[in-house]
């Protein structure tokens, strides 16, 4: 099976832009020769709350599930879901000012871009397990 080029970022959730401190909380996947766009989150609350004690967890679970819409192109997520895959990609990792900023965009090689949406979830989101 060949391998092809894809790109990724991680979204980061910074409670409280002005002090810049920020946990992973997804990662966007796309690989073009594939025609694959997709998009894992998980929200650390205890780790959010370490962050900020008055985060809303609720509006930041519905912003990374937002990102996630129009990942998958749900037909809630507006104008932005029915751009093209690239499109999309480059919208949802363009740098924001918000609750919810993409990470920089990283290259690598799969033969599974959803495989590699669930690697990238374990190894840069998840909690550390022993």
């Amino acid at each position: 099976m060949s391998r092809d080029t894809f790109e990724y970022a991680v979204l980061r959730v910074v409670p409280r832009v002005e002090r810049g401190e920020a946990l992973n909380a997804g990662v966007l996947v796309y690989c073009r020769q594939r025609d694959y766009l997709g998009s894992r989150v998980h929200l650390d609350v205890d780790r959010l709350r370490a962050l900020d004690p008055t985060a809303d967890a609720d509006a930041v679970r519905r912003a990374l599930q937002a990102a996630a819409d129009v990942c998958a192109a749900d037909p809630a997520s507006g104008a932005a879901g029915r751009e093209a895959l690239g499109s999309r990609f480059r919208w949802l990792t363009a740098p924001r000012s918000t609750v919810v900023q993409p990470g920089p965009v990283h290259t690598g090689l799969t033969d599974d871009p959803d495989a590699e949406a669930d690697r990238l979830l374990r190894l840069l989101v998840l909690p550390i397990t022993d």
